[in-house]
């Protein structure tokens, strides 16, 4: 029996990363690309951007280019076939800011059950259990994007703390979600939230949220019956990224409050359903409307009040945090989020054509 490491997702879609957030670099593969797909690079660099550090006042200081070196799988701007493999190196990483915690497990984070695993950790900015990796999901979850350009996918932040949005999903204007520092949906939603998080950061505390992600154009038929749903699968990859604690889609767990002639969506005689509680997925499979769902992110861990730890002697310390963090992670999140939507789909797309006989 063959044991993963955890560091490859996707069938025959397959993205493995590596590196560490203090590292010389990151990067990933990207295998089982079709050949003959031209790379929009200026999208590339633009979800790239959206996700870097050191973008907005409500954002990290550190201060990351995120320039890819792509390395192979590329000719003449277009995929061959065979694995995509890209580098992204480390420029801002100050390793000495993270010396003080070398034998302290700090509060919320992996370092503690890394310890345990490993029996050694790299506790520089968290090592491979940081966030910077997520540079690499966006990356090649852009372009895994572009084997499905007929499908649209787009996350907004609906949600930071108890302040929610006041636009439904099905209102929201994509192109505007990018106009306001929190990528939200409506500027008055952003200038709540935003001085949410200022008052925040100013006193050394963080706070969480709830992306929103929505998918159109996916025709019914994607995704796999009992152990690889749809559902499932888009559930394990949000659950991956960083400080992700609970997912739902449709109606979720509201629909555990309701009765079945509340929540089944029923059909018109032309075969159209009449709503969306499922959010877009029956039985594991999409049924053609609008796949919804909402991942949820805890406060950032990283905080610049005391708290009360232990070290790897087991003594009992208290810990005040340094160093260059986001007080809300959602923001950021926003890009990861439909990256790694995208990646899910397009392998099931993939997943699909090979069923088909054409």
């Amino acid at each position: 029996m063959s044991l993963m490491a955890g560091n490859t997702t996707g069938k025959l879609l397959q993205l493995t990363s590596f590196g560490e957030s203090h590292g010389v670099a990151i990067g990933g593969v990207l295998d089982g690309l079709p050949s003959g797909i031209r790379i929009d690079f200026d999208e590339v660099n633009r979800q790239m951007n959206r996700r870097r550090p050191g973008q907005s006042r409500l954002t990290t200081s550190r201060n990351e280019s995120d320039e890819i070196e792509w390395l192979s799988g590329i000719f003449d701007g277009v995929t061959t076939g065979t694995p995509l493999a890209f580098l992204i190196k480390n420029k801002d990483q100050r390793s000495r800011d993270y010396s003080s915690i070398k034998d302290i497990y700090r509060p919320g984070h992996a370092d503690w059950v890394y310890d345990q695993k490993y029996g050694f950790r790299d506790y520089r900015g968290g090592g491979r259990s940081s966030a910077r990796e997520t540079a690499v999901r966006v990356a090649a979850g852009t372009v895994a994007g572009m084997i499905i350009p007929d499908i649209q996918v787009y996350a907004y932040v609906s949600s930071v703390g108890p302040i929610h949005s006041t636009v439904k999903y099905e209102n929201v204007n994509p192109t505007e979600i990018d106009e306001n520092e929190v990528r939200t949906a409506s500027a008055m939603d952003a200038e709540r939230m935003a001085s949410l998080i200022t008052e925040l950061k100013e006193t050394g505390d963080s706070v969480g949220g709830v992306i929103t992600c929505v998918v159109r154009g996916v025709a019914p038929g994607l995704g796999e019956p009992v152990y690889d749903k749809l559902s499932a699968r888009l559930a394990s990859a949000m659950m991956s990224i960083n400080a992700t604690k609970g997912f739902e889609i449709g109606n979720g767990f509201q629909a555990s409050l309701l009765r079945g002639s509340e929540n089944n969506d029923t059909y018109n005689s032309d075969g159209q359903l009449t709503s969306n509680r499922s959010g877009g997925v029956i039985g594991g499979i999409s049924n053609g409307m609008d796949i919804v769902f909402r991942v949820a992110f805890k406060p950032v861990s990283t905080i610049m009040k005391p708290q009360q730890t232990i070290d790897k002697d087991g003594n009992v310390v208290e810990h005040t945090n340094t160093g260059r963090h986001d007080p809300c992670v959602v923001p950021r999140a926003v890009p990861i989020v439909e990256a790694m939507t995208k990646l899910v789909l397009a392998d099931f797309h993939l997943i699909q054509k090979s069923r088909q006989h054409t």
